[in-house]
C-alpha cells in the first residue's frame, strides 16, 4: 500500500510540473489558428489576383510579389511554432517517462524546452517579419490612386 501511494504522490507531481507546458500548447495552438487563418486569406487573395485580368498590370504584378514573399514567412512562423508545440510536447512525455522510468530527466526536459522557446521566438519573427510586409499593400493602394 505504501508502495502505490508513493507512485500516485510521484504521478500526481508530474502532472503538476506538466500543468505549465500544457498551458503553453493551448497558446501555440491559438497562435497556429491565427497564422492558418493568415495563410488562407493570403492564397485567396492570390486566387482573386491570379485569375483576375486587371487593368493595372505592375500593381497586381508587384501584390502578387508581396503576398508570396508573405506566404513564405507564414509558412516558417507556421512550421516554426508547430516544431516549437512538438518540442514541449516532448518535454511533456520526458516528464512521464522520467518518473515512470525513475530516471531524473531535468537534462533533457531542459534542452527541449530552451529549443521550444527558440522556435517559438524565431517563429513570432516570421510572424511580426509577415505583418510589417502586410502593411506595404496599402502603399500599393495609394500608388494606384
Amino acid at each position: 500500500m505504501q508502495i502505490i501511494a508513493e507512485n500516485l504522490t510521484n504521478v500526481a507531481h508530474v502532472i503538476q510540473l506538466a500543468v505549465a507546458p500544457v498551458f503553453l500548447l493551448t497558446g501555440i495552438g491559438a497562435i497556429l489558428s491565427v497564422l492558418t487563418g493568415r495563410l488562407g486569406r493570403l492564397v485567396d487573395r492570390f486566387r482573386v489576383l491570379s485569375e483576375t485580368d486587371e487593368t493595372l498590370p505592375v500593381k497586381r504584378s508587384r501584390e502578387l510579389a508581396i503576398l508570396s514573399v508573405r506566404a513564405t514567412w507564414v509558412h516558417w512562423a507556421i512550421t516554426l511554432c508547430t516544431a516549437s508545440a512538438l518540442f514541449v510536447s516532448l518535454v511533456i512525455g520526458a516528464l512521464f517517462v522520467g518518473a515512470v522510468v525513475n530516471v531524473n530527466p531535468s537534462r533533457i526536459v531542459s534542452i527541449l524546452f530552451i529549443v521550444a522557446m527558440t522556435s517559438l521566438i524565431i517563429g513570432l519573427g516570421c510572424f511580426l517579419r509577415e505583418i510589417s510586409l502586410s502593411v506595404h499593400i496599402f502603399d500599393l493602394n495609394k500608388e494606384s490612386a
